[in-house]
């Protein structure tokens, strides 16, 4: 034969149960709150982009660049994002830069082509900034002449990776 159990424990052992199982729900929940900012951060961070950029004087101090965005890990072209293109003097951090401008997207998938405006000739670091389905920044060191666009010369002691 069982053991009568008597109804106000049974009531408290209700209660306790239902407490412990609302305690659970309310670690989990604020658990994923937490993680969940990661996951979305992470989402943007696994893909990275590449960049090829080509510069064509245009005018005195202007040039017309065409840029190529590719997935640094597939080479899929990436298209429809927001790209602005700023540029820094490295030799003179702070004293010459360029205001940002909004790259226009080619017919092609994954070209933009912006005009920039540069104070001088020289080594310019260009600032690629991706936004939309792809958040990222590539830099380009490229040097700007009166008569064309190159590769950038290092600065003495440094080396280049």
């Amino acid at each position: 034969m069982g053991t009568a159990v008597k109804p106000e424990t049974e009531g408290k052992q209700r209660l306790s149960d239902w407490r412990m199982a609302v305690k659970s729900a309310t670690y989990v929940i604020a658990t994923l709150a937490m993680l969940a900012p990661c996951g979305l951060e992470n989402a943007h961070a696994q893909i990275r982009a590449k960049a090829d950029v080509s510069c064509q004087p245009a005018e005195k101090l202007q040039y017309d660049c065409i840029i190529k965005l590719a997935n640094a890990r597939t080479s899929e072209p990436l298209s429809g994002l927001t790209l602005t293109v700023g540029a820094d003097m490295p030799s003179m951090p702070a004293a010459h830069n360029m205001r940002p401008v909004k790259a226009t997207e080619e017919q092609d998938k994954g070209t933009y082509r912006a005009r920039i405006a540069l104070e001088m000739y020289g080594d310019w670091a260009l600032r690629l900034e991706l936004s939309g389905t792809v958040r990222d920044r590539v830099v380009k060191l490229l040097r700007f002449e009166s008569d064309r666009v190159g590769e950038a010369t290092p600065a003495p002691g440094r080396h280049r990776h």
